[in-house]
């Protein structure tokens, strides 16, 4: 009998990395997409700033009145 060499990824290491990729893409989805993610607060800081635009734009035309 000859025995076989094999090289290369066995069936369980493959099946843990897929594992490992699923958990992680899981939680930066959640991340990213869940109530309170990073693109409700990108929303908000938005909100923000422009609303603090228009009230610097508001102050500004409020001094050069006064002047």
């Amino acid at each position: 009998m000859k025995k076989s060499e094999t090289s290369g990824i066995t069936l369980i290491a493959l099946v843990v990395t897929i594992v490992v990729l699923l958990i992680l893409a899981g939680v930066t989805i959640t991340l990213v997409l869940g109530e309170g993610g990073i693109l409700d607060m990108a929303k908000e800081v938005a909100k923000r700033t422009n609303d603090a635009k228009e009230q610097e734009l508001k102050d500004f035309a409020e001094y050069l009145q006064k002047v």
